[in-house]
């Protein structure tokens, strides 16, 4: 079985995987100057994007490259194997024009999805707030009719590359329902206030966004009053959780690689570190729970294959297991590597850290067991 996602990367025949395998050998060192700094350079967008790698499972006539969901799924992987706030431009650029594909107009479609495919434009999804974190369909902001427009007033947190984004999917309150509407954030009312020094994900450009009033045309509107949450928002999740849980496979993987590596060359007490009893048992349980959840990531994968809609309930079990799986085997890969792993520029420290975040983001670990304990009760004849 591959031991990293550059391995697994390497038996496929997609160009996009081999260019994500490529891009992400390039910028391995620098990614944890990235996560120093706390932010990814501002040219990181252009290149993914100049490499066919933003929203690149989109159609091609609206400017993607068709991939399919197991090639996503190894890009996320050779991403998130050197950088979670990488993978998570991926995520959220894809996330957006997902939901745009399924349930944006004809017009809209046109607008907006070649402008995401090719970095024009570089996209955030706005959904949670004080008090509206696993429970969206709390929100608070509001999202109502003025003139031949609209206007939004709400302040939405934990916006992944919220600081540098062009356009925003805001999940609002509306009479008619729960909506969607695209704002871009140079519009007058639009104020970003940055995060930093959070546990993970430190250099995704993550904000806090306040929006005063914010007047957008009507056509921004995406999907009627009602099906905001249940249809938009619920497909751009769907959406990241699929790559957040490849990318967590690629986290775990280089976690293996790099403690593997250690305790192969490492010598106490006269033989390797791996030799002794319980760092090769601490391997080898970390190696099994990684190839499950690369097992269960592409399990996930071939049911998307289907179309829109199907394989929801395999992409939750795959970030279930996937999310756990990174964040122990950061945790181990940090306890093998000893005083290495704690290092400013460890790698395995750096992911101990973001897959911390994975197991909440895109629907944290206990909603995660809600929807498949559901799913198995119905399945075997529960009233639920």
């Amino acid at each position: 079985m591959p031991a990293t996602a550059e391995a697994a990367g390497a038996t496929g025949t997609s160009p996009l995987v081999a260019a994500a395998a490529e891009l992400a050998a390039t910028v391995r060192e620098a990614a944890s100057r990235w996560d120093t700094d706390g932010r990814v350079p501002p040219d990181v967008p252009r290149t993914l994007a100049a490499a066919g790698l933003l929203a690149a499972d989109l159609p091609a006539h609206h400017g993607g490259r068709d991939l399919t969901p197991g090639e996503l799924g190894e890009v996320a992987a050779h991403l998130g194997g050197v950088c979670s706030a990488l993978r998570g431009l991926l995520t959220v650029q894809s996330m957006v024009a997902a939901a745009l594909l399924r349930w944006g107009t004809r017009a809209q479609r046109a607008d907006w999805l070649p402008l995401l495919a090719d970095g024009t434009l570089t996209a955030g999804f706005a959904a949670t707030e004080d008090g509206a974190g696993s429970a969206l369909g709390e929100v608070a902001t509001v999202i109502e009719e003025s003139g031949d427009g609209l206007l939004v007033t709400g302040r939405k947190k934990w916006v992944t590359f919220g600081q540098s984004a062009d356009l925003l999917l805001v999940l609002g309150r509306h009479r008619g329902g729960l909506t969607t509407v695209l704002v871009e954030t140079d519009r007058p009312g639009v104020r970003r206030e940055p995060v930093s020094g959070q546990l993970g994900m430190r250099a995704a450009g993550i904000a806090h966004v306040t929006l005063d009033a914010v007047r957008v045309p009507a056509g921004h509107r995406i999907a009627p009053p009602g099906a905001g949450l249940s249809h938009v928002a619920a497909t751009a999740l769907d959406h990241g959780r699929y790559t957040v849980a490849w990318g967590c496979v690629g986290m775990a993987e280089a976690c293996v690689a790099d403690a593997a590596a250690h305790a192969a060359a490492r010598v106490q007490g006269g033989v390797p570190l791996g030799r002794h009893q319980s760092v090769g048992a601490l391997l080898a349980r970390t190696a099994v729970r990684t190839a499950a959840a690369r097992e269960l990531a592409a399990r996930a994968g071939r049911a998307r294959t289907r179309g829109p809609g199907h394989g929801v309930t395999e992409t939750i079990v795959a970030k279930y297991a996937a999310a756990e799986a990174s964040a122990r085997a950061g945790r181990d890969a940090v306890q093998i590597l000893g005083s290495a792993g704690i290092a400013p520029d460890s790698r395995a420290g750096r992911h101990y850290r973001d897959a911390k975040v994975m197991e909440i983001i895109e629907g944290a670990q206990e909603v995660a067991e809600s929807h498949i304990a559901e799913q198995l009760l119905r399945r075997f004849g529960a009233v639920v």
